[in-house]
């Protein structure tokens, strides 16, 4: 295992951490340049293809012989171009909406919004694609492609700085360009001409010299953020340059944080011309250099999952070159598990929050800890049932072998709306018919301090 050694913001130390305690284990192959996972609250991944096909793994294992969606037709896929992300909308079961970010052919970003078939949960209408955003793409890298809906209901979209060494145009920096952002857009309310709304809370809102929709700002490749529902995080990883590779976290309430490049590479100066001060910008809470064949950090998820006891709330990471797997704790303390040989290029969860890791020649893996959680945790996140969901008036708890202590009810913007304490029962029948329609997440405490958070749409 060669040694790697983490950076704090400004270096104040580095110090070198080892461990043993994850590995990963095959789980399904033979797919074709595989880019992200996702699930539909139900038992199905969905994997997401380069090429521009969504194919099906179904809860049995097996792959559906007819992908879910296939749009090879439409895109671009040299480079780093290709059909490079997908996220379901929070009420596709109602709905069936689900959105994708390609490169069309003409080697620009496409953000659109397709629908399932009416008839068929297995397959998509491709005929349904409504076009939501667009923009430039100079260069054939640096495309960035993550979506995801945060917990305030807004899709959150990751562009790269369009690419070239060096950001030459300083793209990063610039609030006139969609490139080298986290963009942000509220899907379900379309306004000013366009498919989608602007979420008035957007930082640059009014800002003459900004673009309403960006988010967060200069990132060279975000290669994949994700959210972490339970602490109310965005985890965002950004590809370096030439020396560093960094990973970012905020709150979701942080709204136009500027990550610095290309004034600095991580922690380090790479161009500081005409750059804001040092107080102005938001350092990663990590990184680590590209000793040992580091080139490209691929981001992933805090682990939420119940199978495991010695991992929950790390953050896992990989890196495309060296093959490294690592995570980092809520104190920014990275640790290296090893260099396994994968070109890792995406991880993602099933319904259940267990983590997978993705080879970019076309293999799927299940990240394992090592430790097994207790039969008590394990039921806990199993046997706990919230029905029925949707809903209008009431809503059951039901945990078959433990009892209920608290039950807090969150809205899409992590604010507390809704709280039951001292419930000490394992069946809790709460009314929501005085909470507006929407989706809020139910957190849910046992009374040995277990806790599970749970989405609830109330219609």
């Amino acid at each position: 295992m060669k040694n790697l050694f983490y950076f704090i913001p400004f270096l104040l130390f580095s110090t070198l951490l080892i461990a043993q305690d994850v590995s990963i284990e095959f789980f399904k192959g033979n797919f074709d340049s595989p880019l992200s996972l996702q699930h539909t609250d139900d038992d199905r991944l969905f994997i997401v293809e380069k090429g521009g096909e969504i194919k099906i793994i179904q809860g049995d294992g097996t792959v559906n012989a007819t992908p879910f969606l296939n749009i090879s037709g439409i895109i671009s896929t040299n480079g780093e171009r290709g059909l490079l992300g997908m996220a379901f909308h929070p009420d596709y079961s109602n709905n069936g909406y689900f959105y994708v970010y390609y490169t069309n052919t003409s080697g620009n970003t496409q953000v659109s919004r397709f629908s399932v078939d009416s008839g068929n949960p297995d397959l998509a209408d491709p005929s349904s694609e409504l076009f939501l955003l667009d923009y430039n793409q100079p260069e054939t890298n640096h495309n960035g492609g993550n979506l995801a809906f945060g917990p305030d209901g807004y899709l959150y979209i990751a562009s790269g700085d369009g690419g070239g060494s060096g950001d030459p145009n300083d793209r990063g920096q610039d609030l006139g360009y969609l490139l080298g952002k986290i963009l942000r857009i509220d899907v379900d309310n379309p306004s000013g001409g366009n498919n989608y709304g602007i979420p008035s809370d957007n930082p640059f809102v009014g800002d003459p010299n900004a673009l309403d929709e960006i988010w967060a700002y200069g990132l060279r490749n975000p290669w994949r953020f994700s959210f972490d529902f339970t602490d109310n995080n965005i985890w965002i990883a950004d590809v370096g340059q030439t020396s560093r590779e960094e990973i970012n976290r905020a709150n979701v309430g942080e709204a136009g944080l500027n990550y610095g490049w290309r004034c600095y590479e991580g922690t380090q100066p790479f161009n500081t011309q005409g750059c804001p001060q040092q107080s102005e910008l938001t350092f990663p809470l990590t990184e680590y250099t590209h000793a040992g064949g580091n080139c490209s950090i691929t981001g992933g998820y805090v682990y939420r999952g119940s199978v495991y006891s010695d991992i929950p709330g790390l953050y896992f990471f990989a890196d495309f070159c060296s093959g490294l797997i690592g995570t980092v704790d809520n104190s920014g303390n990275l640790v290296e598990h090893g260099n396994f040989s994968g070109s890792w290029v995406s991880f993602g969860e099933d319904v259940n929050k267990e983590l997978y890791i993705i080879d970019f020649g076309g293999d799927i893996y299940q990240v394992k800890g090592g430790e097994l959680a207790n039969t008590e945790d394990f039921s806990f996140e199993n046997t706990l049932t919230m029905l029925p969901n949707p809903t209008s008036e009431n809503v059951t708890f039901s945990f078959k072998n433990g009892t209920h202590q608290t039950i807090k009810f969150f809205d899409i913007r992590g604010s507390l709306v809704s709280f039951e304490e001292n419930i000490s029962s394992n069946n809790k029948i709460i009314d929501v018919s005085n909470l507006n329609p929407g989706i809020y997440f139910a957190k849910i405490t046992s009374e040995k301090e277990n806790t599970i958070v749970k989405k609830l749409i109330v219609q």
